[in-house]
């Protein structure tokens, strides 16, 4: 009887970024002959792949780990294994002492290695250790290394880049991703070019600053050379752009977007405040007059534009005029999309040693101050869509309903569409197709919708 190859289960958390590298684990799984398997019950290895940008995550990181922890003391064979973002952050190695229990840590460097060095744990010859080195990451796929789509199939991510260069003050992600490290324009459309063919009706450009995209390796950014790029690449295709940064945002992008093919009228730039004193102490090398300035110019050139954007309420020094300055900056905008969060002091950043930290209720009241602002923006600016038609495209099909996302939506962080078709119409609502609805019902974060027949 043959022997049964080891069969991995895999976590995915955090953000897009992180399920690229998840992706590129799962792909790199399959092709050096090992399982995956969509139960814990039915695997060998139990894989995490971490997030570790603010304790939030950190936590959610050691509750699943507890929980694959767990699940291996049933099974002494069973093997747990943990990825990405947290394994980097634990530079110090405590959390290795507090959790003997698993069988692999395995950092960003490690993601191309992933399948050999989980190989090696059911060889009794060789015991792997994965990376030890506390050196920032390094890694940069391409368009050739095996990669396993995990989202739905019409619509894929695309990390043009990886770490940051930015240097925020409150921010671990260049100590955890490392400095910002661009891809090859030709190796990022080849990539387009293999989802397009593979069925992907949208793509999603990503990096922690899409914005510097090319900067490292030419000096200069290269964001609107790729955009360019996109616009000679057939399909009938949404490409969507992620993670401006406004201190990088390029002024012909305004044009540009106003008259693309392909690239749809959204933007997601955070902009985490816009008080000059908190931006300066934040490092975001920037001030209030150019971030207006962009948002007026993007109003002014470009129709039914769609910006979405997140603040940071309660960073050190955010008196209570700062914050209203913020509110009020708000609600002049009236921006489509908002999230908010409030300052976490985070360990070895320069906010974290910044006096005049705000306490902890004070944070989360202007914050939930400032979701409850932007959810009548969001209610009102709903209900001025009732009536209008788009074009959207569908999700998911359950019991005569479809769900599914106009341009103005990004998956899972942004709103959604019930389109509820009349049985003659219900063939042509398919999962990963476009439909032309009209709006008929809206509420503060979700709209109701029929098919339109023009």
């Amino acid at each position: 009887m043959p022997k049964m190859l080891p069969s991995v289960y895999i976590v995915s958390l955090g953000c897009p970024k992180n399920l690229v590298d998840t992706e590129l684990i799962a792909g790199g799984i399959i092709s050096g002959g090992l399982g995956l398997s969509l139960s814990p019950e039915n695997a060998s290895v139990w894989l995490i792949n971490t997030c570790a940008f603010i304790p939030s995550a950190r936590s959610e990181a050691e509750e699943n780990l507890l929980e694959a922890l767990e699940w291996k003391k049933k099974n002494p064979k069973r093997k747990v294994v943990l990825c990405g973002c947290f394994v980097q952050w634990d530079a110090s190695r405590e959390a290795r002492s507090k959790f003997p229990g698993v069988d692999l840590w395995l950092g960003i460097d490690d993601v191309p290695k992933a399948a050999g060095l989980i190989s090696s744990l059911f060889k009794k010859t060789m015991t792997p250790l994965g990376s030890d080195s506390q050196a920032p990451p390094k890694y940069l796929y391409n368009h050739l290394e095996p990669r396993l789509q995990l989202t739905l199939p019409h619509y894929a991510y695309i990390k043009i880049a990886d770490g940051c260069k930015n240097c925020c003050a409150y921010c671990s992600i260049p100590r955890i991703r490392g400095s910002l490290r661009s891809r090859n324009i030709l190796s990022v459309l080849a990539e387009a070019r293999n989802l397009l063919d593979g069925g992907a009706k949208e793509l999603i450009l990503i990096a922690q600053d899409s914005s510097s995209f090319g900067e490292d390796r030419r000096g200069r950014s290269e964001i609107m050379e790729l955009l360019r790029a996109f616009e000679s690449l057939a399909g009938n295709y949404w490409l969507r752009l992620m993670y401006l940064h406004p201190a990088s945002f390029p002024d012909e992008l305004v044009s540009f977007i106003a008259n693309a093919k392909h690239l749809i009228p959204y933007i997601e730039m955070p902009l985490q405040h816009i008080a000059d004193p908190i931006l300066s102490s934040m490092g975001r090398k920037t001030d209030g007059k150019r971030i207006r300035d962009i948002l007026s110019s993007l109003r002014k050139s470009v129709p039914n534009l769609a910006i979405r954007t997140t603040f940071m309420t309660g960073f050190p020094g955010e008196s209570k005029a700062h914050f209203q300055e913020l509110c009020e900056f708000v609600s002049e905008q009236e921006f489509e999309r908002l999230g908010v969060f409030s300052f976490c002091p985070e360990a070895g950043t320069p906010a974290a040693q910044l006096p005049r930290q705000v306490v902890l209720e004070l944070r989360e009241e202007r914050r939930a101050q400032l979701m409850e602002l932007q959810a009548k923006i969001s209610l009102k600016k709903n209900k001025s869509l009732v009536g209008r038609s788009f074009d959207v495209i569908v999700d998911s099909v359950e019991k005569g309903a479809a769900w599914g996302r106009t341009y103005m939506d990004a998956p899972e962080i942004d709103n959604l569409v019930k389109i509820l078709a009349p049985p003659s119409r219900r063939a042509s609502v398919r999962a990963g197709s476009f439909v032309r609805v009209k709006i008929d019902e809206a509420d503060v974060y979700d709209l109701i919708a029929t098919p339109f027949d023009e």
